[in-house]
């Protein structure tokens, strides 16, 4: 039987459900320059700053990722919503020229950075595990850059979503 009748559409069903921050993952070095569009990715500690990011084990990327040894996840606003769905392989972009598109540029560590998405991270990609249909690619965070002001976008029920950044007041 083959992976994809193996898969669980209720489990898939669920995870949907499942609301997470959008976030463009890319890497460049000598492997080449290429990034996708993941939902995947999770904070594992903060001593030493780790991220794990989840690829697809399909994905031609993932040799990428693994020769360059260093990868970035640039945290979408909501107005970056285009440029997720370019990275996601939506809009038909050729991968050279999503990274033509505004805002892209180099981080400290020679990764591609987006301007003004919510959170810029660089870091070394120190373990690689296949689990199930992925890869699962533990990060140590050398550079991180944040910024202040922005509304996020996350991805829930197959959709994008805009989530404001404002407070509200607890009612007491």
């Amino acid at each position: 039987m083959s992976e994809e009748k193996q898969a669980n559409p209720l489990f898939r069903d669920a995870m949907a459900s499942l609301g997470a921050a959008v976030n463009i993952v890319a890497t460049n070095g000598d492997a080449g320059c290429c990034g996708l569009t993941a939902t995947a990715v999770c904070s594992v500690t903060d001593n030493p700053p780790t991220v794990m990011v989840c690829i697809n084990s399909k994905s031609q990327m993932n040799a990428i990722f693994q020769e360059n040894g260093k990868l970035s996840i640039n945290i979408l606003n909501h107005e970056q919503e285009e440029m997720a769905c370019h990275f996601a392989g939506m809009t038909g972009l050729a991968m050279a020229e999503r990274f033509t598109q505004p805002g892209w540029q180099h981080g400290q560590l020679q990764q591609p950075v987006l301007a003004n998405a919510l959170a810029c991270l660089e870091g070394d990609i120190y373990d690689v595990r296949q689990v199930g249909t992925h890869f699962v690619y533990m990060t140590e965070i050398k550079n991180i850059s944040v910024r202040e002001d922005g509304d996020g976008l996350i991805y829930f029920k197959r959709r994008f979503h805009s989530v404001k950044n404002e407070q509200v007041p607890i009612p007491v």
